[in-house]
């Protein structure tokens, strides 16, 4: 059984927490109050969750995602994520985070900032614009009319393919943006954030995308 750190059991956290031990994998999920504070919603989730620390969650998944705010992100620990897939949600938010010079200079990405604390990890941006409530409910069958596509982007194949086959399971479309570098298209104030759209309506807002 594949097992995912969830790091951060807010609104996406929790919604992702829940999909995952529906479709069959073990997850550990921490918050930064303490495991204690989860303790509660791991036994809602059943035997297959586990409520522990950022640094139990880290070490213990398979792959893991990551969904705190911006300004917490170099809390995240390093070392027990090296080598691993790492899940990034994060969006920027100015009025919670602070306003961070390289991104309002458009000279860096969120994702992108996430890769540069975890230098040997290997970062995926996903489920980034879709409200956390809608991760549960819109998915739908593969060949649907109308299937609503997520994007994500990666500098790694094998980290964007394994958003892809998430997506897939949740029942979602994928378009895959590209390197992190490109990952500032889906996100905040750009046409494709947090808008129900296809795999071709999601393209097209994509290439509408202006920095």
């Amino acid at each position: 059984m594949t097992t995912v750190g969830i790091i951060g059991a807010g609104h996406i956290g929790s919604a992702l927490a829940r999909g995952l031990v529906d479709r069959g994998y073990q997850v550990v999920i921490s918050n930064s109050r303490g495991p204690e504070t989860l303790a509660d919603f791991a036994e809602e989730l059943g035997e297959n969750a586990t409520a522990g620390t950022s640094a139990d969650a880290a070490a213990a998944g398979d792959f893991v995602i990551v969904t705190v705010p911006l300004k917490a992100i170099h809390a995240i620990p390093v070392e027990p994520l090296a080598g691993k897939i790492v899940v990034d949600t994060n969006n920027y938010y100015w009025e919670r985070d602070g306003h961070i010079a390289v991104l309002d200079d458009k000279q860096a990405t969120v994702s992108g900032l996430l890769q540069e604390h975890l230098p040997t990890s290997k970062v995926a941006k996903g489920f980034n614009h879709i409200m956390a409530a809608q991760i549960l409910t819109d998915g739908s069958p593969a060949g649907t009319e109308g299937r609503r596509a997520l994007a994500t982007a990666s500098d790694f194949a094998e980290a964007a393919d394994l958003v892809a086959d998430l997506y897939e399971e949740f029942g979602f479309d994928v378009v895959n943006v590209g390197p992190l570098a490109d990952s500032w298209r889906v996100e905040r104030d750009q046409p494709a954030y947090v808008t129900r759209q296809d795999r071709d309506q999601l393209v097209a807002n994509l290439a509408d995308a202006v920095r």
